[in-house]
């Protein structure tokens, strides 16, 4: 029986978000340089999507490339642009065939032209699908997030346009690049790190975190299915006592 016979499909988180990790690692562990193993993360990337779409999740968040990641080796980062290029235009048709949206968050005129290019012509591409989200984190930290919504508020107040009254946590979160999106329920990592690396900081305030010692590369169907389950098997209680949960 797979796993997927166990989850309660009435109990499912709304949006689930992934760290990505391990495609390096994973490629030094079959002799390879870096690149062979992004290259070989992309089918984990069809998968979990393919996964979540069919199980009727509302929005899957994957963090692809963070403004850290700038800091990598030139040839690391053109090619990663590259393979983003060709992996948003293979994916495309598929993406409308499965009937799922594309969006992205992140300093995203920062990527190199034809990435960015690629990427709004697929978010445009695919904008009127409903079944689930896909949301690609690219050029993107939280600090970097943050620090520009201030920025933009305090640019607001000084025109007038609100008050420094008016702040709190739900206006805050509408200058986030994540303001359309829900906060994720489920934040998952791969690769046997225990840290969130600068990934929606914000957002996770109440988020289950679950972590997997699977290399990106080897993440299937399946493991999806073992982190749902183990979300659904936790007491969310938000600050109450379970008692209240109960209750409510």
């Amino acid at each position: 029986m797979s796993l997927k016979d166990k989850i309660d499909l009435k109990k499912l988180p709304n949006h689930i978000a992934i760290i990505m990790d391990g495609n390096g690692r994973w490629a030094e562990r079959q002799g390879k340089n870096r690149i062979f193993g992004h290259k070989n993360g992309v089918k984990s990337v069809r998968e979990t999507t393919e996964a979540a779409a069919e199980l009727g999740i509302n929005f899957l968040t994957l963090y692809a490339f963070s403004t850290e990641n700038w800091n990598r080796p030139k040839f690391e980062i053109d090619a990663l642009m590259r393979l983003l290029v060709q992996t948003i235009d293979k994916e495309t048709k598929t993406l409308n065939k499965n009937n799922i949206r594309l969006q992205a968050i992140g300093d995203l005129k920062s990527l190199h032209k034809n990435s960015y290019k690629q990427l709004m012509k697929a978010i445009k591409d695919t904008e009127k699908n409903d079944r689930m989200t896909l949301v690609l984190a690219l050029s993107y930290s939280s600090r970097w997030e943050i620090v520009k919504a201030v920025k933009t508020i305090i640019e607001q107040i000084k025109s007038n346009k609100i008050s420094i009254d008016d702040i709190d946590q739900k206006v805050f979160s509408s200058f986030l690049t994540t303001s359309s999106i829900p906060d994720p329920e489920l934040l998952i990592r791969t690769s046997g790190e225990y840290r969130i690396s600068n990934f929606l900081l914000w957002q996770i305030a109440y988020s289950e975190l679950y972590f997997t010692p699977k290399l990106w590369p080897d993440f299937r169907k399946e493991d999806l299915y073992e982190a749902i389950l183990n979300f659904q098997n936790r007491e969310r209680r938000f600050g109450m006592i379970s008692e209240q949960i109960k209750k409510a």
